[in-house]
């Protein structure tokens, strides 16, 4: 699973927007955001690029990580 959707969400920025970016169809981002599908490592890397964060910021909720045991 990954957090393309809530970080996108946060920064005010639209899978459309990132799609662009990428140029990527708007239904490769959105299946990205939705879970239905999970980027390749080379486009989590552009993602993250892009986005101006950490690839794991991308994968790992780290508000939640310390309560896993």
């Amino acid at each position: 699973m990954n957090r393309i959707k809530e970080i996108l969400k946060a920064k005010g920025i639209t899978q459309t927007w990132l799609a662009e970016k990428m140029n990527k169809s708007y239904t490769t981002i959105n299946e990205y955001a939705r879970n239905v599908r999970q980027p390749s490592v080379e486009d989590l890397y552009e993602i993250a690029d892009i986005l101006q964060v950490q690839a794991t910021d991308l994968l790992v909720n780290k508000k939640n990580n310390n309560d896993r045991n």
